[in-house]
Order: C-alpha cells, then sequence, then structure tokens
C-alpha cells in the first residue's frame, strides 16, 4: 500500500469514528449542561467548596468565579513546583526555577500546555498526577463552562443569568471528561502505554553509556491531554514517545480524542438552542477548514520535490517511521486548529508551507474544531462577526439565532477578536527587537523568524506545540510567554461572557422574510469566508517574512 493511500484511508477511517461518536456525545453532553439533578460526588465537592451548584449567576459573576478558581489553581500549582524537592516520589529533581514554575503553571491552567522543560528531567510523580494532570481536567471543564454560558445567552431571554460556573465546571470533570477518560487510559494500555509509579531505570548502552527512563502514570495523562486539548507531554518527545504513543493503531485514537468533544459539542450547541440545524452549519464549518487544511498538509508533505525527498517518499525529516507522513500530517493538522499542542512529530521539521499551515491553523483562532469549548465559543465569535458582515451588505439589522447583533454586541466580538493578533504580534516584534530573545533561535532567516513567531502564536492561543529549536527555557521566553498565556486565555474570556449576559437579556426577535438563514450553505460559505479573510489580514505579513518566505525559497 502506498504511504499517500495509507493516510487517506486514515482520514476516513478517523471521519468515521467521529460520525459515529457526533450524535450520542453531543445529546449527552447536552443533557449533561441541562440536567437539574446533582450526584453524590458531586454533591461533596459542592460543600468542600462551599459552593450553591442552583444559584444562577450573571455573567459578572460567572467571570468572577472563572477568575477566582484560575487564580487558585495557579498558586497551588506554582507552590507544588516550587516544592517539589521536599515531596515524596519526586524521583530526586530539584525545585522547578521561579520563572519556569510561573511558565508551566500558567501553561497548564490556561489549557496551553507549553513546556519549555524535559518532562521526564524535571517533574517528579507527585507534580506530574497531582498537578498537571489534575488541570488536565479542571482548564479543559472551564473552557467547556464558558461555552455552554455563551449558547445559555443565545438560548434565554429576558434574564441575564447564565447557569452556575461550579456546577458546569463539576459536571464537565465528573460526568464527560472522567468517565471518557478512563475507558480512554484502558485502551491506552492495551495498546503499550506505560502506567506506573516506577523510579529512574538504566537500559542498554548509548553512545558509551547508558539511557535512563523513568516510569509514570503515563496512559491516564496522555488520555487527558488529548480529550481536555491539552497537550502537554510525559516526556520531551510528547506522542511521538512510544511510551505515550506506542502504535499506529493508538496514534489515530489520540487524533479521535483530539477531535471528539469539540466537533460533538456542535450538536450540544444545536440541542440546546432548540435548533439542530444551527449546530449542523457549525459543524459544516469547522469540518470544511479541517479537511481542507489536511488536504493541504499531506500535499505540501507528501509533494515536495527534491532527491532527498522522493528517496524518502516524501519530507520524513523530524517524523516517526512508526506513522509515516499521511498520519503525522492528520496529527499536525488536528493540533494546531484544535488548543492541544500535542506533537507526534517535530514541526520544524515540515516543509516551509507546512509550516505555515500549522501557523495558520492556531492563528484562525483554533476554531476547527478548536479547543474544548473555546472552539466553540470562538466560532459562534465569528458567526456573529459574518452575521454583522452581511446585514452592512444588505442594509438590515444583522440577527444571529433570534437576538439582535447592535452596537454592544459587536463591540465585545471584535474586542474578541483583536486580543490574540495583539498579543501575538506584540511579543514577537518585542523579541525581534531585542538581542537577548533573538540569540535564542538555532535558525537565522525566514525559519528563525518562524520559530518565535510560532512560540507567541502557540502561547497566545493557548495551544502549547512548539516549533523546535527555539530556546525558550530563558527567563525572557518563560515571563512573556506565560504572559500571553494567561492573557490570551482569561481577556477573551471577559468579552464571551460580556456577549452571553447582554444576548440572554435580550427578548427574541421574530423570524421575517428578510431573516439571514444562518443554517443554510449559503451562510456556511460566507462563514469560512469571513474567518479566512479576517486572520489572512491580520496575520499575512508575518507569514510572508516566516514561513511562506521559506517555502517559496525551498
Amino acid at each position: 500500500m502506498s504511504p499517500i493511500l495509507a493516510g487517506v484511508l486514515q482520514l476516513l477511517a478517523l471521519i468515521a469514528a467521529l460520525a459515529l461518536a457526533y450524535r450520542p456525545l453531543g445529546d449527552y453532553m447536552a443533557r449533561v449542561y441541562s440536567s437539574e439533578k446533582h450526584y453524590k460526588p458531586e454533591k461533596w465537592i459542592y460543600k468542600a467548596i462551599g459552593a450553591n451548584p442552583a444559584a444562577e449567576m450573571r455573567w459578572p459573576a460567572y467571570l468572577r468565579a472563572v477568575l477566582a478558581f484560575s487564580a487558585v489553581s495557579v498558586l497551588f500549582l506554582y507552590g507544588l513546583q516550587r516544592a517539589q524537592g521536599i515531596l515524596p516520589g519526586s524521583l530526586g529533581f530539584s525545585a522547578i526555577d521561579p520563572d519556569q514554575a510561573f511558565n508551566t503553571a500558567a501553561s497548564f491552567v490556561a489549557n496551553t500546555n507549553w513546556q519549555s522543560y524535559y518532562g521526564e528531567q524535571a517533574m517528579g510523580h507527585v507534580v506530574q498526577t497531582g498537578g498537571l494532570a489534575v488541570q488536565n481536567f479542571v482548564s479543559a471543564a472551564v473552557g467547556m463552562a464558558v461555552a455552554v454560558a455563551l449558547v445559555r445567552g443565545f438560548a434565554r431571554s429576558r434574564t441575564g443569568e447564565l447557569g452556575n460556573f461550579w456546577a458546569d465546571m463539576v459536571r464537565g470533570v465528573v460526568r464527560i471528561l472522567l468517565p471518557i477518560s478512563v475507558i480512554g487510559a484502558i485502551v491506552l494500555v492495551a495498546c503499550g502505554a506505560i502506567q506506573n509509579f516506577s523510579g529512574i531505570h538504566e537500559v542498554g548502552q548509548f553512545m558509551g553509556g547508558s539511557q535512563q527512563w523513568n516510569g509514570g502514570a503515563v496512559a491516564s495523562q496522555e488520555v487527558i491531554k488529548e480529550l481536555g486539548t491539552n497537550g502537554g507531554g510525559y516526556f520531551n518527545a510528547n506522542s511521538a514517545h512510544p511510551f505515550e504513543n506506542p502504535t499506529p493503531f493508538s496514534n489515530l485514537f489520540e487524533i479521535f480524542l483530539i477531535l471528539v468533544i469539540p466537533f460533538a459539542l456542535t450538536r450540544t450547541f444545536g440541542r440546546m438552542v432548540g435548533n439542530l440545524r444551527q449546530g449542523y452549519a457549525i459543524l459544516a464549518t469547522m469540518a470544511t477548514i479541517w479537511i481542507g487544511f489536511t488536504a493541504l498538509m499531506m500535499w505540501t508533505e507528501f509533494a515536495h520535490h527534491g532527491p532527498a525527498f522522493d528517496i524518502a517518499g516524501g519530507a520524513m525529516e523530524g517524523k516517526e517511521t512508526r506513522y509515516g507522513i499521511g498520519a503525522s500530517a492528520i496529527f499536525s493538522v488536528a493540533t494546531t486548529l484544535t488548543s492541544t499542542g500535542a506533537v507526534n512529530s517535530f514541526h520544524s521539521s515540515y516543509t516551509g508551507l507546512g509550516g505555515g499551515i500549522q501557523l495558520l491553523g492556531m492563528q484562525l483562532g483554533e476554531i476547527a474544531p478548536g479547543g474544548v469549548g473555546s472552539g466553540l465559543y470562538g466560532m459562534l465569535i465569528m458567526a456573529i462577526i459574518a452575521v454583522f458582515i452581511a446585514g452592512l451588505m444588505v442594509g438590515r439589522t444583522p440577527e444571529y439565532l433570534g437576538k439582535k447583533i447592535g452596537t454592544r454586541e459587536i463591540k465585545f466580538a471584535a474586542c474578541y477578536i483583536l486580543i490574540t493578533p495583539a498579543l501575538v504580534l506584540g511579543f514577537t516584534a518585542a523579541a525581534m527587537a531585542l538581542d537577548t530573545p533573538a540569540n535564542s533561535m538555532t535558525n537565522t532567516g525566514a525559519h528563525g523568524f518562524s520559530e518565535i513567531l510560532y512560540a507567541y502564536t502557540s502561547g497566545a492561543n493557548n495551544n502549547g506545540s512548539a516549533f523546535a529549536g527555539l530556546n525558550a527555557d530563558t527567563q525572557w521566553f518563560n515571563s512573556t510567554i506565560g504572559i500571553a498565556m494567561l492573557l490570551g486565555r482569561f481577556l477573551p474570556m471577559v468579552f464571551v461572557l460580556a456577549l452571553a449576559g447582554s444576548l440572554a437579556e435580550q427578548k427574541p426577535v421574530p423570524e421575517t422574510a428578510g431573516t439571514l438563514r444562518t443554517d443554510k450553505p449559503l451562510y456556511t460559505g460566507l462563514l469560512v469566508g469571513t474567518i479566512l479573510i479576517v486572520t489572512g489580514l491580520t496575520y499575512f505579513p508575518a507569514l510572508a517574512l516566516g514561513p511562506l518566505a521559506e517555502g517559496l525559497a525551498s
């Protein structure tokens, strides 16, 4: 079987698996977030934290709960890393340096999971399982809770109440993420992923010396890092490491985990607003972009010309022979079009245009299908922008799902889409202008610029994958990327929740003959075009200096 055919068949199998899970999972999540019943374990949690799950919150209260919980999480994870040297199960590792501890705490709480350290050489069992793995669950649940709050803003009328953050977050963990993770971890262990609390072992000989490997609860952390679109790996090689991702089947299964909740949330959205066709329209938009990007990535990696590429059957540098180009390309697009950041190949080794596809996928806002929760609310923001543009073209007040999109709503949406580009381009410009950050680049020219651009794009968009080649373990990058991750995660949530509150207060607008049908293919095409044009106008100059210049020169 040719490598190209193998890649296409894997893509088709992945689409089939996602299609089978779409309806049951989407409907189940809608029931979870609409239920008034609280399970016993959930009641214990509410009692422990002193929360009343039945109390409805307006958007300022909901936002305060999100920020307070996240701030406490950052402080807890920072303290845990600083105390690692005296903790049991530390494997002999010392406390994490202050700047790196801040970066890592910000990273995992912001659902970014950017890592400027070697996981197997820095973090012991307690930090990995009691700190990082816990944040993989709760940070994902926070994103889902904010998305559900926005959906309620569309579904409700004449009220500013958006639900209860504590109930939404706890349910997301207990009823959705935890059950799927248990099943997924069993699948990964069956495939060969490790799950233990063993110490450091010396194995074999390598270039005159022995190799050292430490064990860990890898399978359980691997499954939630993918399912929650987190991305932080137990090992530096991430999902290219055989302990994390042993076989081609486990590789395809992990891609499925990355995509299944973000895609299924469109069904949840349609069910909660009482119009499944609206969910299908958002799904079609996400799927169109995802399939298009995957096809482009496979083409750039398989078709790149040159004797070395022809002999290797394509651009195999930096890719695992267990997976090949096809599976690596699918994984790469899945992880950069979501906020996952896991990698099964090294993105710096992709062709120039391939690196550009990875960058553009994150710069779209990671909305196709995006992170758990963040992908849905990011796409709904773009849906509002598209409706506004359509309204300008026909001279009609824009409406979406029976709600008028007025000056207030469009200001919230505009602020949302401007935050991330400002962080990415501002920090990239500062890093390139200063001597110290630029000295961290392994490469010069267009590829070196791409390293810096990729780092801040990944951080501000809460992706977490790295381009490689950049020494990011410095005070400058640990601090600035940490700030970019926190601002890139929580500032957009301010405007999402403010928008949700504004929509919930409105009374429904009756549909007329002049109402734009947002559940039709025409609107889906408009939405895809809006996303690509807005992103292109924002990032094209930076992309032209980096991956486009490299790709056209090769």
